[in-house]
């Protein structure tokens, strides 16, 4: 690193904020997935506390970014990323039957995001309204879901694929375990 050890802990909290802004996802959101709880991460933000190495460690995993990259400008990385299956971070929403995924990096958060989901029985995903044009593309991988995006309402089997308005109610719904790929693509910028 080319940076000073004062240079790095001055950007830390903000590079941090930054990581987490650009997925979309709250203090909330981000203390779930990492494990740091939503104060801890509020006062790293606000430069009122240093993590410590397995705090930053946690950080990092769960805003899919690397300690080089968190630290490093203009550093190009032209190998292969690799996000080991047992890395990708998840939501579990146990008493909505559902496990989601976060495929996508995080510079892609609220231009196009990629979820895997998987329901177990009567799993379902109730969601508010995107911003304007956005759009959803989900392919059932197994098992069977109902979509529903405003007054519309279709089923699908394995291997069918919708596409549908994301920038009004909408809802996927399992009929017993199923799994699926959503793709989310907004037309224009904003969080998701």
């Amino acid at each position: 690193m080319t940076e000073s050890n004062d240079t790095i802990l001055t950007k830390l909290p903000a590079r941090l904020k930054a990581a987490r802004q650009a997925q979309g996802l709250s203090l909330d959101a981000v203390a779930k997935l990492s494990g740091v709880s939503r104060s801890m991460v509020s006062q790293i933000e606000r430069s009122e506390s240093s993590p410590t190495i397995a705090t930053l460690w946690n950080l990092t995993r769960a805003l899919q970014v690397d300690f080089a990259g968190l630290l490093d400008e203009g550093i190009i990385n032209k190998d292969i990323e690799v996000l080991r299956a047992d890395d990708v971070p998840n939501i579990r929403a146990e008493a909505s039957g559902l496990n989601i995924l976060i495929l996508s990096p995080p510079e892609d958060a609220g231009k196009t995001e990629i979820y895997e989901l998987r329901f177990t029985d009567a799993g379902v995903l109730d969601s508010q309204p995107h911003t304007s044009g956005t759009k959803e593309h989900l392919t059932v991988i197994s098992g069977s879901l109902y979509v529903t995006s405003g007054e519309h309402t279709k089923h699908l089997q394995a291997g069918d694929t919708a596409r549908y308005s994301a920038d009004v109610a909408h809802r996927i719904e399992a009929s017993g375990p199923a799994s699926a790929f959503l793709i989310v693509s907004a037309n224009g910028s904003g969080n998701l």
